[in-house]
């Protein structure tokens, strides 16, 4: 009887494991579960933490669903520091792919995938850190010729790190996910949801205006397409009213010594050429 390959052993025990998790209900809707109500129940999360303690963190898969765990705090510490340290394990990555089997990154990928669903399973209990690390590791482990899958692992990582309050960092995963892809819908609509939360409104219709091109159906985008404008309007005449008051109290800074101030002159506008005269203008009470 000729032996089971390598890879479907790794394969079938690893979804052993994480059918113990996810329900078949569960397993029916893993590409949607960054659209999950945010106030799922947390149920025992057990023993969780230690299995994922377990694995060699040479070979920690990176992200692959919809959502994914935070990384180790010390990624935090330092946006460039740690936007080094992705280019570095990058490059390492791309390198010691040069030396694999075709049969060792087929085994690579099933075992990504196979952890890509074990973070839906966290993702869906509400375990967004959990689900952050899955991805990860997924994303460490599947070699980078497979572009679709590591698409689908940036934009779920990035979906976990927004549950997370990890927002540019969700935002840097779906421009990662949308390079590899760039008709990536799911992940272009993810990207404008987060601009739109960091008040990068700008940004955001950019990204909802894409998404409509790409698919006229997707409702959230018409309306923020239909909701933006007046929100950038009003942003950017907060912004002028802002800048305005600050000249306004640097002008009268430098015209008190001389017993005048801002109030002192008037700006008129010519109508036929748009272009500004300043009147100087006595002031009752003025010496």
């Amino acid at each position: 009887m000729k032996a089971e390959p390598r890879y479907h052993q790794l394969l079938r025990m690893s979804r052993q494991a994480a059918e113990q998790k996810c329900s078949e209900e569960d397993s029916a809707d893993r590409e949607d579960f960054f659209d999950c109500q945010e106030t799922l129940e947390h149920p025992d999360r057990g023993d969780q933490d230690g299995r994922h303690t377990k694995t060699d963190s040479r070979h920690q898969p990176t992200d692959d669903t919809s959502t994914e765990p935070t990384e180790d705090a010390g990624d935090d510490s330092d946006g460039d520091l740690k936007d080094f340290g992705e280019v570095a394990e990058d490059d390492h990555q791309e390198e010691e792919e040069e030396n694999l089997t075709e049969g060792e990154m087929e085994s690579r990928r099933l075992e990504s995938l196979t952890l890509k669903e074990e973070g839906n399973c966290h993702f869906k209990n509400g375990d967004w850190s959990l689900a952050e690390q899955s991805y990860t590791q997924a994303l460490r482990l599947c070699p980078r010729r497979f572009s679709q899958e590591r698409a689908v692992l940036f934009s779920n990582r990035a979906a976990a790190r927004l549950h997370l309050e990890r927002k540019d960092d969700g935002i840097a995963d779906c421009s990662r996910a949308l390079e590899l892809n760039p008709d990536y819908v799911k992940a272009l609509l993810r990207r404008a949801e987060l601009y739109e939360q960091t008040e990068q409104l700008e940004k955001a219709l950019d990204d909802y205006q894409k998404v409509l091109e790409r698919d006229p159906k997707q409702t959230a985008a018409g309306q923020a397409c239909a909701r933006l404008p007046q929100q950038i309007h009003e942003k950017n005449e907060k912004l002028k009213a802002e800048m305005l008051g600050k000249l306004k109290d640097l002008g009268n800074l430098v015209l008190r010594p001389f017993g005048l101030s801002t109030s002192n002159f008037q700006v008129n506008q010519d109508a036929a050429t748009g272009s500004y005269s300043i009147n100087f203008v006595n002031k009752a009470g003025d010496t």
